[in-house]
Order: structure tokens, then C-alpha cells, then sequence
């Protein structure tokens, strides 16, 4: 994704509204997890999985947030998205350079076990990054530990549907089993270990048909450009393996057995 956008977001992106790039698509996807996470009344936020740290800045633009802290257990992420924020801060004015350099903080530990005193936070995003995380309820009893009473707990991420036992998935989801490079967790049993560890379930927003298939299309549509961007740095084979990944993306999901939600929890 990132070869191919040139960008520092990691995300499928919501293409929704006027997105019809996936710059576009995934600043949308970061308002739409920003807002749900309401973050206009956030004093700690964590930033789980936070990639190069692109949705970070997002939000503490659009927030003014007092501390965001970023945890990635990728350290080159980190570093990298540190040379990223830098160079935006080069041309930001002083005011919001100062703000990006005192409000986000980058630490280098696993979703597992958050370096974080029980109670401390109120809020956690992991923004695409929870599918990665095993196993996941290590995950969701961290979080709870870590969040304060009535704390917010928004995952976004895509899951399987209906495909309950390794032989469904394998037959259904084909050539994703090997290119989806991520645990393939289904929607019903994210849910129960979310509930399982003490949260309240307080919002689930379905948004696969505005992620998988029109990011699908669009690719399609750019196919001859985004190839050769892609095999400047891979080969060619890599590019073929990966359009037919796309394929079978918009496939599975018009056949409703994958989705991709954005869920909202909150301690009880």
C-alpha cells in the first residue's frame, strides 16, 4: 500500500463521501475511528500498532490532543515515522511544531504488554493493527487493565464471516490465505473476547462494502500505473500475485465472508 501511494498510512482506507484515491480513503477512515472514539473529550491516548504514526498526527491536528503516545512493536516504524513528522514539522508554522514534538511520544513494546500503569488511559485505538496482535484476548485484557472506569476502546479491522473452521476458510478465501498477512480472527469471536474481558460493546459499524471492493476497483482501474510503481522495488511476479489478491478481496466480500468493522468498548 504504501509503495503504491507514496504515502505513510498503512490502512485499506473508507472510501467513502469524494474518496476516489487511497490517500483520501485512508484520512477518512482515521476521522471516521477519530470521531468514534470521541476524541475532542481524550486527555491519554494510545495509539496501538501506530504504524509510522501518519493517523497520530491526523488526530492531533484535528483534536489539539494533550498526549498521544504511540506504541509500535516495529522500532524502524517508529524511526521512520519519526524523519516523517519531522519533515512535516519543517513546514508547519512553530506553534504546531511545538505541539507534535512535546504531544506525541513513540515507544517500542508488543500490544501484549503495554508498559503502562493499571488505570492511567482513556483511550486505546488500534487502527488496523488488532488483526496482527496474537493472541488477541492478551490484547483486550491489556487494555482493560490499562483503561480508566467508562475508558473507549475502538478497533478497526477487518475479520472473517461464517467461515468457522480451517476448511472453510481455506476453500473460501483461496489465495488469501497466503497473502493476507495477518491472523484471520472471525467478527463473532472478536466480539465475545471484547465481552469476555469486561467491555461493554457500544458500537459496531460495518463498513466492508466501503473498504475491500472499492479499493479493489480502484486498483483495477489504475493497474497499469500502480504495477509499475510496484515493480521498481518488486518483481513482476509480486504485482501479479497481489492483483489477484485484489480479485479475490472484492469476491469474498460481495459474497459477505469477510467484513471489516469499527468497534467501540467501553470499561465497565
Amino acid at each position: 500500500m504504501q509503495v503504491a501511494t507514496g504515502a505513510s498510512m498503512l490502512n485499506f482506507g473508507y472510501w467513502d463521501g469524494d474518496a476516489n484515491n487511497p490517500v483520501d480513503a485512508q484520512i477518512n477512515l482515521c476521522t471516521l475511528v477519530g470521531k468514534l472514539a470521541d476524541l475532542g473529550s481524550s486527555k491519554i491516548l494510545i495509539d496501538v500498532g501506530s504504524g509510522y504514526g501518519a493517523p497520530a498526527l491526523q488526530w492531533s491536528d484535528e483534536y489539539k490532543l494533550g498526549n498521544i503516545l504511540c506504541v509500535n512493536i516495529n522500532s524502524q516504524q517508529l524511526v521512520n515515522g519519526f524523519k516523517i513528522a519531522s519533515g512535516k514539522i519543517e513546514n508547519a508554522r512553530v506553534s504546531d511544531a511545538r505541539c507534535l514534538r512535546t504531544h506525541i511520544t513513540c515507544i517500542n513494546s508488543s500490544s501484549l504488554c503495554l508498559p503502562f500503569a493499571s488505570g492511567t488511559v482513556d483511550r486505546i485505538i488500534a487502527l488496523e493493527s488488532a488483526q496482527h496482535f496474537k493472541p488477541f484476548d492478551m490484547f483486550i485484557a491489556e487494555s482493560y487493565r490499562i483503561l480508566q472506569p467508562k475508558g473507549l476502546l475502538v478497533i478497526a479491522m477487518p475479520v472473517t464471516v461464517s467461515l468457522d473452521n480451517v476448511l472453510k476458510k481455506i476453500f473460501n478465501l483461496g489465495i488469501l490465505n497466503l497473502t493476507w498477512s495477518s491472523e484471520h480472527y472471525g467478527f463473532e469471536y472478536v466480539k465475545s473476547i471484547v465481552r469476555r474481558y469486561g467491555f461493554e460493546i457500544m458500537d459496531v459499524t460495518m463498513i466492508g462494502t466501503q473498504v475491500f471492493e472499492p479499493l479493489g476497483l480502484y486498483y483495477t482501474q489504475n493497474r497499469k500505473e500502480l504495477r509499475q510503481k510496484i515493480m521498481a522495488h518488486y518483481p513482476s511476479y509480486i504485482e501479479k500475485i497481489l492483483w489477484k489478491s485484489m480479485v479475490k478481496m472484492v469476491t469474498v466480500s460481495k459474497k459477505g465472508l469477510i467484513e471489516y468493522i469499527v468497534l467501540k468498548a467501553q470499561k465497565l
